[in-house]
């Protein structure tokens, strides 16, 4: 009987420590590094200030032409005002509004498409900070754009690595007949045309322009595998560039090589929950990203999360940590007051959040 007695209380120390184990793993592959943990990292974090995805923009990603609500109006509204009355800090060249563009916006033709030279100097005029994407063309250089491909943004089936710089500026972003508030352009045919529309941007044309009026946060876009040339590339123009920024990926190896090899930076991991069938590999990583088991690669300073998912145990954990969460994508006031008590930051588009002393309250 004795024996038997510890048998059972050795089971059941050793399963104790299993969970403790276990618990402690979990925990450990959640944390942001340890001088986050400890409050020591003066200066480094995400400003205070709300996004605008890809820009203040009045063709893209999050406008519903079928659907709009006050705040998607006002939104439109004021990105068409602030674009057509022009930049007091320079000229953007051939991304001016056109004179002769009717009073109807309705009718009119995009003038700040989402991630274009318009759409930035908008959100910095209006007072918000900005997310932008990056991908690295045919000839090696570094471009601000979502999608892999032109399609949607373009009406063009060509891949953003198959065209060197100079094609892409033959590529108009949402030509005609595509209107300001249009999610996706209108299919385009009969070749390519730049005129009288604005193009695909380079990175460094970003910089120049926003010059430091306003923070920014640079998503890196890639496959599976670490873009090396895509990292060395951006990094340089990044390094050089005298505003505020922090960088954000889904590949946790791209906050790895910034972990490496520029610690000082603010990187964050990007998320968003996988609910489907785990069959494959593939999917087996996807469900472990959405929980962010990865973070021990990289060891982000923010976790940018989808905005539903910001109360599931995984961000909790690592906000009680020290990380900052950051809620993608916010697309009215309501889902934004549903957020807030789970998130730090919020990425925002087709309304307007509000900000004291910005133009968001004059225009």
């Amino acid at each position: 009987m004795m024996t038997s007695r510890k048998r059972s209380g050795g089971a059941g120390r050793f399963f104790m420590w299993t969970v403790l184990g276990a618990a402690a793993l979990r925990v450990w592959s959640l944390a942001p590094g340890l001088v986050v943990i400890r409050g020591r990292r003066s200066g480094v974090g995400v400003p205070p200030v709300p996004y605008a995805h890809r820009g203040l923009h009045d063709a893209g990603s999050g406008l519903d032409p079928d659907r709009r609500s006050q705040g998607q109006k006002e939104y439109l509204e004021l990105c068409q005002h602030l674009e057509g009355a022009g930049s007091s800090e320079g000229p953007v060249g051939r991304h001016q509004a056109r004179p002769d563009m009717p009073n109807d916006r309705r009718e009119r033709s995009p003038l700040a498409p989402e991630n274009s030279l318009p759409a930035f100097d908008a959100a910095c005029r209006a007072g918000y900070g900005m997310e932008l994407d990056v991908h690295l063309t045919r000839d090696g250089r570094v471009v601000v754009i979502h999608d892999d491909n032109l399609k949607r943004v373009a009406g063009v089936d060509a891949a953003v690595a198959d065209l060197t710089y100079e094609q892409l500026c033959d590529i108009p972003l949402f030509p005609a007949p595509s209107r300001a508030g249009d999610s996706v352009s209108a299919p385009q045919q009969g070749g390519r045309d730049g005129q009288g529309g604005c193009h695909v941007p380079l990175l460094s044309d970003v910089l120049e322009l926003v010059g430091g009026r306003t923070p920014i946060i640079v998503e890196y876009k890639m496959g599976s595998r670490l873009d090396s040339a895509l990292m060395e590339k951006t990094d340089a123009l990044l390094s050089a560039y005298k505003g505020e920024y922090v960088i954000e990926s889904f590949n946790p190896l791209a906050l790895a090589w910034y972990r490496r090899h520029r610690p000082e930076v603010c990187r964050g991991q990007l998320a968003v929950p996988y609910h489907g069938p785990v069959r494959s590999l593939d999917q087996a990583v996807r469900w472990l990203a959405g929980r962010l088991w990865f973070n021990w690669l990289g060891r982000p300073d923010f976790v940018a999360m989808e905005r539903r998912a910001g109360h599931g145990l995984p961000m909790r954990v690592y906000r009680f940590l020290g990380g900052r969460p950051v809620a993608w994508t916010v697309r009215s006031a309501e889902e934004g007051e549903a957020a807030r008590d789970d998130f730090d930051r919020f990425i925002f588009e087709s309304y307007l959040p509000g900000r004291p002393g910005s133009a968001v309250e004059s225009a």
